[in-house]
């Protein structure tokens, strides 16, 4: 079992990279001899739900599957369902299964009775490696991306990387893309490594796996710990490609997976930034073919949609000033900045 520690303002918690049997104790104790609240969504559930028999409550929560879990009468549902089980203020909520549900978990944690801990138990590539740690909850609204949420880091983390074995390679393409994601950010080093070893994280060959996950936990935590409410900019960085990722993934209408969507908007970060003279061309190219290389989709045609459909999505990007959007580009691999009131002609151009 690897225990790795997150402490910052607001915060202070491990993330377990163990095998359930070996991390299910923790929680235990946590539990203090209650039984939790359990959230989780249907298939996640039948799968793995029986390993956490004794600490659970009886009743799941079962919200639905993807991006379908982070709506509005699903918040409530779930703020309904905890109050009909008279879960009491304080007892830690679990939330077993990926993104989405540790979303609409975490969200319905830290509305309920103004607040209770929540426990994650990622279950997919994407939230074992990224989603699960650092506190953002949110859901979708008004037809944007995670209009409505809050912060409420968890109490504890587990990541068992054996509960990747039942994906889809689908689901561990669409991970993959926010493990690229930390090479791109800060660590050439590391994306050097996931050109070399790429096919055998999603493969689940060897130890590849789970030191992808590992790293990735670790550089997650330093961007969280140094700015935990992304007030300053340095977190804002893990918003790479996710501009013009959200924009896509809102467009598709649950059509694409957020890793794929992603993939794409990092493909096109890197493209905008060399068009701006700002990136080598080579540079640009290698994370195309990185990606593409993965199975992810790397052009807006591959996704049936147009430059300038995408454009007018991500004007109504949170993130956008009255004088245009903020956008994270890049100077080269590892070389990531915030961008700022980025000229909107010139976005709307490379995008045609």
């Amino acid at each position: 079992m690897t225990a790795i520690h997150v402490a910052h303002p607001g915060a202070e918690y491990d993330v377990l990279v163990a095998g359930l049997d070996q991390a299910l104790p923790r929680l235990a104790e946590l539990a203090d001899g209650q039984r939790l609240p359990l959230i989780s969504d249907p298939r996640v559930h039948e799968l793995y739900g029986e390993r956490f028999a004794s600490i659970a409550l009886d009743e799941p929560i079962l919200v639905p599957s993807g991006e379908a879990a982070k709506d509005w009468r699903v918040l409530e549902n779930v703020i309904d369902r905890l109050a009909g089980l008279d879960v009491k203020r304080g007892t830690p909520i679990v939330s077993l299964g990926g993104g989405s549900v540790g979303d609409v978990a975490g969200l319905s944690a830290s509305l309920f009775k103004r607040g209770c801990p929540v426990v994650h138990v990622p279950t997919t590539l994407l939230s074992q490696a990224d989603s699960a740690i650092g506190g953002k909850t949110a859901i979708d609204a008004a037809g944007q991306k995670n209009l409505v949420g809050s912060f409420r880091h968890p109490l504890l983390v587990i990541a068992d990387p054996a509960l990747l074995d039942t994906l889809d390679e689908r689901q561990m393409r669409s991970g993959y893309a926010e493990v690229v994601k930390y090479g791109l950010i800060d660590d050439p080093g590391f994306f050097d490594w996931c050109e070399a070893n790429g096919g055998a994280v999603i493969a689940g060959a060897g130890t590849a796996r789970c030191a992808a996950i590992e790293h990735c936990i670790r550089a997650k935590i330093r961007f969280v710990t140094a700015d935990p409410e992304d007030r300053t900019g340095t977190r804002a960085l893990l918003n790479l490609g996710h501009t013009f990722g959200h924009a896509i993934e809102s467009l598709a209408n649950q059509k694409l997976l957020h890793g794929e969507a992603i993939a794409l908007g990092m493909v096109l970060a890197f493209e905008f930034s060399a068009e701006l003279g700002l990136c080598p061309t080579e540079d640009a190219e290698r994370v195309k073919a990185q990606l593409q290389a993965a199975g992810l989709p790397v052009t807006i045609d591959e996704v049936g949609m147009s430059g300038p459909v995408v454009f007018d999505a991500m004007k109504a990007d949170k993130k956008s000033t009255a004088s245009g959007p903020t956008l994270i580009l890049c100077k080269g691999i590892g070389q990531a900045f915030v961008a700022k009131d980025v000229d909107p002609q010139r976005l709307a151009a490379f995008l045609t």
